[in-house]
C-alpha cells in the first residue's frame, strides 16, 4: 500500500481540484491532457493510501463522498498555501518584503493611513496570490506593467508618545509615523520632519470653567480633573505631559477617547485642534485660553535602514521597495498635511 504522505502531492490533489469541478473523469482527463484510465488509477492510489473512498461508484458522474469533500477543501487549501510561500520567496528575491510593519501615533489621520493602505493594496493583483496551480503562470513582480505588486503583507499598530519612537528602536517596527522630533537619532535610523501639530485647551461647554474670561493659570487648571492619554513606552521612560503635579487625572489609551471623555465633561485637557475641530465647530466642545504656552507637537517619521555589518550583506543595504513605497509618498507635503490634519471626511483644501 502506498504511503499517504507520498501520494499526497500538488499534482494528486490539483487532479482532485479538477475532477469535482469538472464533474467527471472524461472531462477533468481531456483538461489535464489525460486518459481517464490514468485519472482513475490515480484515485484509487490515493484511496488505497489513505483507505478511504473518494468517490461514489454507484453515481455515473464523480460525485464525492464525505471523506473525498474533505479531502477536496484540505487540498485546495494547501495548494493556496503552497502558492502563498512560492510568491512570498519571488518577493523576496525581487526586493519586496514579506511583511512590512508601521507604528502610527494616535494622533495621526486614520482615514488617510487607510487610504494609503489601500493604494499599496493597489499595487497588488490579488489573482496572482492564490491563482489555481493549472492556471499559473510565471509574472516578473519587478515590471509594474504587469500590476502582480507586493503582496507584502501590512502590520499597522497604534502607539503613543514614547511607544511610538520604542516599537522603532526595539525593531518591532520598520516604519513609524507620528514621532516627537525631539528625539537623539541613534544608528540605523532615519528621521525626517511630518509637520507641526497645533493643541488646543478644550472643556465641554457646561464645565466649571466654560465661563472664565481670562486665560486660565495653573492654579485654576489644579483644581480641575485632567483627562491624560497613556505612553505605550513598555521599556522606556514614558512621558507625562501638560499635568500638574498633584492634579486628578482620569488617564486612557488613546486621543480619540480622550475627546470622547471630554465631551461628557469628564475633565479638561490639551487635544489636538484638527482631531477636536468638528466637535469645536459643533459648540460640542469649546476652546480656552491658558496662561502656559501654547502647545505645538512638532512630528516626524522615521525608519531603520538594513545593518550594513550583518552577515550577507552588501557593501550598500537597500531598502525593501514596500518601505521605498511609502517612503515616497510621505516626501509628499500634501499627504503629510492630511495625516495630521484630515480626521474628518470633509476634503481638504488643496486635496
Amino acid at each position: 500500500m502506498p504511503d499517504s504522505r507520498n501520494v499526497l502531492t500538488p499534482d494528486a490533489l490539483t487532479m482532485m481540484d479538477v475532477i469535482a469541478r469538472t464533474g467527471s473523469f472524461a472531462a477533468a482527463a481531456r483538461e489535464l491532457g489525460k486518459v481517464p484510465s490514468s485519472l482513475t488509477y490515480s484515485v484509487r492510489q490515493l484511496e488505497d493510501a489513505l483507505d478511504v473512498l473518494l468517490f461514489d461508484r454507484r453515481s455515473r458522474q464523480a460525485r464525492l463522498t464525505a471523506a473525498g469533500q474533505q479531502l477536496l477543501e484540505e487540498g485546495r487549501r494547501l495548494l493556496e498555501q503552497m502558492d502563498a510561500v512560492a510568491n512570498r520567496v519571488k518577493r523576496v528575491a525581487t526586493g519586496w518584503e514579506t511583511q512590512l510593519s508601521i507604528a502610527v501615533d494616535g494622533v495621526i489621520s486614520r482615514l488617510t493611513m487607510f487610504e494609503l493602505c489601500e493604494s499599496f493594496y493597489t499595487l497588488c493583483a490579488s489573482s496572482q496570490i492564490a491563482r489555481p496551480r493549472a492556471a499559473a503562470k510565471t509574472v516578473d513582480l519587478a515590471d509594474p506593467a504587469n500590476h502582480s505588486g507586493p503582496g507584502t503583507r501590512l502590520r499597522l499598530r497604534t502607539e503613543v508618545l514614547t511607544g511610538t519612537w520604542e516599537a522603532l528602536t526595539t525593531g518591532q517596527v520598520d516604519l513609524t509615523i507620528g514621532v516627537g522630533m525631539d528625539r537623539t537619532t541613534v544608528p540605523g535610523v532615519h528621521i525626517r520632519e511630518l509637520g507641526q501639530l497645533p493643541f488646543v485647551f478644550a472643556i465641554a461647554p457646561h464645565h466649571p470653567l466654560a465661563g472664565a474670561t481670562q486665560p486660565l493659570s495653573d492654579a485654576e487648571l489644579l483644581r480641575h480633573r485632567a483627562v491624560a492619554v497613556a505612553d505605550s513606552a513598555q521599556r522606556m521612560a514614558p512621558m507625562t505631559v501638560n499635568l500638574l503635579p498633584g492634579q486628578d487625572v482620569l488617564t486612557v489609551s488613546s486621543m480619540q477617547l480622550k475627546i470622547d471623555a471630554l465631551l461628557r465633561c469628564m475633565g479638561c485637557g490639551f487635544v489636538p485642534e484638527p482631531m477636536a475641530r468638528e466637535h469645536i465647530a459643533a459648540g460640542r466642545l469649546i476652546v480656552k485660553p491658558v496662561q502656559r504656552s501654547s502647545s505645538i507637537g512638532r512630528l516626524g517619521y522615521a525608519w531603520r535602514v538594513p545593518d550594513g555589518s550583518a552577515p550577507g550583506a552588501g557593501r550598500k543595504p537597500q531598502l525593501g521597495l514596500a518601505l521605498k513605497w511609502w517612503l515616497a509618498q510621505l516626501e509628499s507635503a500634501t499627504t503629510r498635511q492630511a495625516l495630521l490634519e484630515r480626521h474628518s471626511m470633509t476634503p481638504m483644501a488643496g486635496m
